[in-house]
């Protein structure tokens, strides 16, 4: 009956989300309640499976919070701007070169782990010069879609903290193990960037280009550079991720001081510090307000039993000899996952079962959660439709969405293939 009741709670879940009947924040909260109060559960219980949820995201919502506000600051002080000018510079009129300095920007760009702002930022430098070169802007879709996919397993992106929070796990244990899967999905990136590049190279030839990135921003983005700052805020943004990965100080408290370091290095007129975080305050809000309720989510599906039922019935049907293969399965999957799941139905209702089935069988359930970050709303997020992202990718580079499906797909899928690989040879999951 548990596992019954389980399996309903995220069949609604998604449901409603999928048809947009409820926003995933409400859905998050209402939906665990009420099979929980169906299951048998007292008022008094759920409250308490709800605060254990909530105390068990706490550290990822604060890490989500102020990772993008940090990030945030960078991009309004201009940190990427002579990689921008560098990179443009470099490319002058050869396609080839073109198509490469739009991967590389991107990747540099999307550090920041947020998908809207690097598409914002690469195609209004690229666009002009696809479009003064006469190249075809399917490819600059493509390869920005592309390129962001690797760079999108930060740890501050929205995507790991979902993983983070649904394996009750740290960046560290997720994060670490996939950075050769990593850097295997940057350099196949860079390979079909450079396929891509010479086709448009054969078909246009090199011409000469004149453009300037400084006169494309607004007087609102000019007030806000800070030139004579850039290498203070390089050293700290190396610093900050340094400090990330050796894991000397927990990334909630690290994110925390950075950006205040950084706003107040910056800004330090009161003034532009409130401006500066009103500014991004709604993004804020919304990403690390759909992590609490997310916790929960898992703290009434943990709390009330239904996450120990459902992976039990699912260990029946599943051969002993096959359940080796679960993380591998989950990683080649995972790409075409985001065309029918939202991030949120993915990590907050498949995740957890997929993870609690895997350590019936023995499997390290940290395994599973490395694997659907291969593909999972990480490569596959700038295809899927269910993402609003997506929508300003297309909109922004002027192609339709289904000609963009069929341009990229293969090469996205590539991505994971390639990135599933290295996790293979490089033990992030096994077989």
């Amino acid at each position: 009956m548990l596992a019954l009741l389980g399996f309903g709670t995220i069949a609604v879940f998604l449901i409603l989300i999928i048809s947009k009947r409820l926003s995933v924040i409400t859905a998050l909260v209402l939906v665990p309640i009420a099979f929980g109060l169906l299951a048998g559960v007292s008022v008094k219980e759920l409250a308490d499976m709800v605060l254990a949820g909530v105390k068990q995201v706490a550290p990822t919502g604060i890490l989500l919070m102020f990772a993008v506000l940090y990030f945030a600051v960078m991009l309004d002080v201009g940190l990427f701007d002579p990689v921008i000018t560098f990179i443009i510079k470099q490319v002058k009129g050869d396609p080839l070169k073109v198509v490469l300095g739009t991967a590389i920007l991107t990747m540099i760009v999307h550090l920041d782990g947020d998908g809207t702002a690097t598409f914002m930022i690469v195609i209004s430098a690229f666009l002009p010069i696809y479009k003064e070169l006469k190249m075809n802007r399917l490819v600059l879709a493509g390869i920005v879609a592309l390129s962001v996919g690797p760079l999108h397993l930060v740890p501050w992106s929205g995507t790991l903290a979902r993983a983070i929070a649904t394996m009750n796990s740290t960046a560290p244990e997720i994060f670490n193990p996939n950075i050769p899967a990593i850097l295997g999905g940057i350099v196949w990136v860079l390979i079909v960037a450079y396929i891509l590049g010479k086709r448009e190279r054969k078909r246009l030839g090199i011409v000469q280009l004149n453009y300037n990135h400084h006169e494309s921003l607004t007087a609102e983005q000019k007030s806000l550079r800070r030139p004579k700052l850039i290498l203070l805020n390089a050293i700290l943004t190396i610093l900050l991720i340094v400090v990330l990965m050796k894991g000397w100080v927990p990334a909630p408290v690290l994110f925390l001081v950075a950006s205040a370091l950084a706003l107040l290095i910056n800004y330090p007129n009161l003034k532009d510090q409130q401006k500066i975080i009103r500014s991004h305050g709604a993004n804020i809000f919304l990403v690390s307000s759909m992590i609490f309720a997310a916790g929960i989510f898992s703290g009434i599906l943990t709390g009330s039993k239904m996450i120990d039922a459902m992976a039990t019935a699912l260990v029946s049907l599943i051969p002993q000899g096959q359940a080796n293969l679960l993380p591998v399965l989950t990683a080649v999957t995972s790409m075409p996952a985001s065309l029918l799941f939202t991030p949120d139905a993915y990590y907050f209702g498949v995740v957890p079962v997929l993870s609690e089935t895997a350590q019936h069988f023995g499997i390290n359930h940290l395994e599973i959660g490395r694997a659907a970050l291969l593909g999972q709303m990480t490569v596959g997020f700038p295809l899927s439709p269910l993402t609003a992202s997506t929508f300003l990718l297309i909109g922004l580079c002027e192609v339709d969405l289904g000609d963009h499906q069929k341009f990229i797909f293969k090469w996205a899928m590539g991505t994971t293939l390639v990135m599933t690989l290295v996790a293979l040879l490089t033990g992030s999951i096994h077989i």
